[in-house]
């Protein structure tokens, strides 16, 4: 067994002994068998005894197993380095991770601690949301999503769970990401900003961090709206800018975020996250007609793509697939996923992509594709050619 393998099991026990435990998760599955896809492991209280509960994630369910100490130690030992090429260790008074490479080496690195206090261990405890409604969140409100006692309206339910969902993928984002807890924060096309008043709440009332966060909306009222209610708020450290995409040049972006940027504006919004090496891009794009123009097939395909409905399925796979593959191939790891279900919208696909290596292998699978549909070009690949 490698020493730093050894390190990482003992400084875990360590902080279970020592009550600074707070969360553990083990991903990258590294095994032949890759349907478990991740592990979290945290702290409970079962009848008077602390244990670790394990929630085993896999593609279509989750399962729950909880260990005493002991045991759990073993079970991670055996986990790291096999089936799981990463680990990471959340404590009180340190943040550890471990990363295995292809030959199963070990390169263990720490962090200031994240949390300053640990979790309460409950067992079966009802699930608590990243942002809550109380009447001191003045913005859910204004937004129309709590009454005036913070309890949330019937008619608020839908968006409070999109908060929700938004800061929770948005926090495991953080995790991965090397962001500066002065990060500059740009939320192009923020709308109404209610996504935006949640991300700068949740930073800077629970994590403790003190970034600029910038959304970026062309109307003037909305603009007004929202700036009004960040010094209601209190929140000296968002604004909002009534401006073009094309326009905005701010000297540095940590994380963009673009949501719901209608056809080419999303491919804008990205090309400005890669030239600003953001550490962290999150994009949930909407209309794909560039693509959709150019599709010529003449394979198999064809005889299904002549229905409207499915050709337009087929434009919005290969536009947002190509986007994924460009980010890579300019240094980005990237997930595409649902956001939010099919009931609220049917544009309900999002990228996520964090600062890692380049990819050159990527820009070979774009040329294969554009071939295969007669693709000219994306137009997410011109502005990044163009040096947009």
């Amino acid at each position: 067994m490698h020493a730093l393998h050894s390190e990482f099991i003992e400084k875990l026990q360590h902080s279970v002994q020592e009550d600074t435990f707070v969360r553990l998760t083990l991903s990258k599955p590294g095994g032949k068998e890759r349907a478990l896809q991740n592990v979290y492991v945290r702290p409970v209280d079962i009848k008077g005894q602390r244990m670790l509960s394990f929630t085993l994630r896999y593609a279509t369910k989750d399962s729950t197993q909880n260990h005493t100490p002991a045991e759990a130690m073993v079970i991670i030992g055996l986990w790291l380095g096999n089936d799981f090429l990463n680990g990471d260790l959340y404590t009180t008074a340190a943040d550890f991770f471990i990363q295995y490479n292809k030959k199963r080496l070990p390169r263990l690195s720490s962090k200031a601690p994240r949390l300053q206090a640990a979790p309460e261990a409950v067992h079966n405890k009802e699930k608590k949301r990243l942002i809550e409604a109380s009447p001191a969140n003045v913005y859910l409100p204004a937004m129309g999503i709590s009454g005036a006692d913070g309890q949330v309206l019937p008619t608020g339910q839908k968006k409070f769970r999109q908060i929700n969902k938004f800061i929770e993928i948005i926090d495991a984002l953080l995790q991965q990401a090397d962001l500066p807890s002065t990060a500059h924060i740009v939320d192009m096309g923020a709308g109404k900003g209610y996504l935006t008043f949640a991300l700068y709440d949740y930073l800077v009332n629970q994590l403790g961090q003190t970034p600029m966060v910038t959304g970026i909306e062309l109307r003037q009222h909305l603009v007004d709206f929202c700036n009004d209610l960040a010094t209601k708020a209190h929140f000296s450290r968002l604004q909002f800018v009534a401006q073009d995409i094309n326009d905005f040049q701010p000297e540095r972006i940590d994380m963009l975020i673009a949501l719901h940027a209608c056809d080419t504006a999303t491919d804008l919004a990205i090309a400005k996250g890669i030239r600003a090496s953001a550490a962290v891009i999150v994009v949930a794009p909407c209309c794909h007609k560039q693509i959709r123009k150019q599709m010529r097939t003449t394979s198999a395909l064809q005889s299904i793509l002549k229905h409207g409905i499915l050709e337009e399925r087929q434009a919005e796979l290969l536009t947002d697939g190509i986007r994924a593959l460009l980010l890579e191939a300019n240094g980005y790891k990237t997930k595409v996923f649902e956001f939010i279900s099919t009931e609220h919208t049917s544009k309900n696909l999002m990228i996520t992509a964090v600062k890692s290596a380049p990819n050159p292998e990527a820009l070979r699978r774009v040329e294969a594709i554009k071939q295969q549909f007669g693709i000219e070009y994306h137009y997410l690949e011109k502005l990044l050619a163009d040096g947009y």
